[in-house]
């Protein structure tokens, strides 16, 4: 965190009080499948949204970001968007929420540092919500429950707050989802602020969206790497809404509460109730909820070749019936998919750009990260530079 203190200090001349650092989150298996009370597996990655902040005694609350040029300054009990400053909607909408559940804080200044490679579809936009809710927590310690507050956590005899329960990090992952609907306007489901607080390293989070519950497995010693194919990811701009209204469409016209309770045979069966695009999001939907079972049954009998052909099949489905995918990211998986170190690959994330994830053999990585580089370039015309990912811990 050595970066976002010496920010701090170069701007406001005084080292921080508190910084805290949420990760980023590959999505390995189970696309737009959260929302939709279904399957996902996740995993945090050594890609951080940091925070420094310190306390100030005049009400407001200064924001400043080493990505971007503006700066914010404003009233701690207003939150109003500024369109000169949008990084800083993530922000307030966490502050919002935390304000409108009780939870009492005064000025602050604090600074933004992130590592999360922006638009490549990694969640930088739920880290920087995760970590806002924790710096929060560190200068005015608070606890949550379903109806508002609980009892604070108390620091110990160095000030330490002690760390969330499994409890609070749900509560936490569910205001920064609502931050997400109300200040800034799209409707995600809570797969990102879940992979950020509950991430663990060397394992996969096998998370249920219906009983909310997150299970750890070891995740095997392949090379995860991200290629970004350079078409910035925006869940504001895309068409993310528009695949959650199609897919909470299909579920009330099958008279379910959601597309969880479908499969194939339920679908085929009541295709003609559905608008064509209604049973395309949730054919992907009903078939990726069933890829992510087979999947995990192949990771645990150490099958990777068998996992990674989930992964080709989970691409093509978002590329063909959810339509979420752009011809750069099935460039991307179709290089991959001919190199023989690579397991499997598909797009991870909203998708409407962002990048791939792919699952290659170790001893391979560095010549599959020079030939995604070299390839991409000569066949799209584009540049990318594959990153290799750690899974590391949730946010503290």
């Amino acid at each position: 965190m050595f970066e976002v203190e010496t920010h701090f200090k170069r701007h406001f001349n005084a080292p921080p009080v508190h910084v805290v650092r949420a990760p980023g989150r590959l999505e390995l298996l189970g696309n737009h499948t959260d929302y939709n009370e279904g399957l996902v597996m996740s995993l945090a990655v050594d890609k951080y949204i940091e925070i420094a902040a310190s306390p100030r005694s005049d009400g407001k609350i200064q924001l400043v970001s080493s990505s971007f040029p503006e700066k914010e300054i404003f009233s701690a009990n207003e939150f109003k968007k500024n369109p000169a400053v949008p990084w800083a909607d993530y922000v307030k909408g966490v502050l919002a929420q935390l304000y409108k559940r009780g939870v009492h804080f005064t000025g602050f200044n604090a600074v933004v540092h992130g590592t999360i490679p922006m638009g490549a579809g990694m969640s930088s936009s739920a880290a920087l919500s995760v970590a806002t809710a924790l710096i929060i927590r560190k200068l005015h310690p608070y606890a949550l429950s379903e109806t508002g507050l609980a009892a604070a956590p108390i620091p110990d005899s160095k000030g330490v707050v002690p760390v969330p329960t499994h409890a609070e990090k749900l509560h936490i992952a569910k205001i920064c989802r609502a931050a997400e609907h109300e200040f800034v306007g799209v409707k995600v489901g809570l797969l990102d602020q879940i992979s950020s607080l509950f991430g663990k390293a060397w394992h996969v989070m096998d998370i249920d969206f219906r009983a909310l519950t997150v299970e750890l497995s070891p995740m095997p010693g392949e090379a995860i790497i991200v290629c970004n194919s350079g078409v910035k990811h925006s869940l504001v701009e895309g068409g993310y809404n528009e695949l959650r209204d199609n897919c909470e469409g299909a579920a009330r016209k099958l008279g379910i509460t959601s597309l969880r309770s479908a499969d194939a045979k339920m679908l085929d069966a009541s295709k003609a109730k559905l608008t064509q695009r209604e049973y395309e999001c949730a054919h992907h939907i009903v078939t990726e909820i069933q890829r992510v079972v087979f999947a995990e049954r192949a990771l645990r009998e150490d099958d990777h070749q068998q996992f990674g052909q989930y992964m080709f099949q989970s691409h093509e489905s978002s590329r063909d019936f959810l339509k979420n995918s752009v011809p750069e990211l099935d460039l991307l998986v179709e290089i991959a998919r001919k190199h023989p170190g690579c397991l499997g690959a598909r797009l991870t994330g909203g998708g409407f750009g962002g990048a791939t994830i792919n699952l290659v053999r170790h001893h391979e990585a560095a010549a599959f990260m020079e030939y995604m580089a070299r390839e991409y370039e000569k066949r799209g015309g584009h540049k990318t530079q594959p990153i290799l990912c750690q899974i590391v811990d949730g946010a503290a």
